[in-house]
C-alpha cells in the first residue's frame, strides 16, 4: 500500500465509487460478498488498492495545504515543480494559534516583534504525491489557498516597504 487505507467513514462516503471500482475488475456484488466472507485477505487488498487509487487522484489535484500548531502556521503552495512554504511563527508563549483568541491575536498583531515570517521552496523527491501525503499525515489540511494567497500578498508588500 502506497498511502493509507481510507477510513470506514470515507469508504462509506465513496460507496458508489467503490462499486464502480469493483465493476471495473468484473467483481459483482455477490462475488464481493463471497470474497469478504471467504477471503478476507483478498478483500483487504482490494480496499487497499482502491484507497491508493483515491489518494492518488486527490494528491494529483491538491494545490494548497495548511498546518496549524500552537505557535506556528505552515502554508504550502504545491506547484508542478516545487513546494512553496510560508511559515508564521509566534514567539510568545501566551499565544495559542489553535484557539480562536490566539488566532485573532495574530490577525491583529501581524507586525508584532514576536511574529516571524519565513519563506522556503523545496524540490520534490522522486514521488511528489508521497511528499504531499507526508505533509497531510503530519496534520495538514487541504485548502483552497486563501490564507496562503493572503500572506503571499502581505509578504510582497512588506518586501516593497
Amino acid at each position: 500500500m502506497k498511502y493509507a487505507r481510507l477510513s470506514k467513514e470515507q469508504l462509506e462516503d465513496l460507496h458508489q465509487e467503490f462499486i464502480n471500482f469493483l465493476a471495473t475488475q468484473s467483481i459483482t456484488a455477490d462475488e464481493w460478498s463471497e470474497i469478504k466472507n471467504n477471503k478476507p485477505g483478498v478483500a483487504e487488498e482490494e480496499i487497499d488498492v482502491f484507497s491508493d487509487m483515491i489518494w492518488e487522484g486527490v494528491l494529483n489535484k491538491v494545490e494548497f495545504l495548511e498546518h496549524f500548531s500552537k505557535d506556528q502556521i505552515h502554508l504550502f503552495f504545491l506547484t508542478e515543480e516545487k513546494m512553496h512554504l510560508i511559515a508564521i511563527k509566534v514567539n510568545n508563549k501566551s499565544i495559542d494559534l489553535l484557539t480562536d483568541e490566539g488566532y485573532k491575536w495574530l490577525q491583529q498583531n501581524l507586525m508584532d516583534d514576536s511574529v516571524a515570517f519565513f519563506n522556503a521552496t523545496k524540490e520534490y523527491t522522486e514521488d511528489k504525491n508521497i511528499d504531499k501525503f507526508k505533509i497531510i499525515e503530519q496534520g495538514a489540511n487541504i485548502t483552497k489557498g486563501d490564507l496562503y494567497s493572503y500572506f503571499a500578498k502581505l509578504l510582497d508588500k512588506k518586501k516593497d516597504s
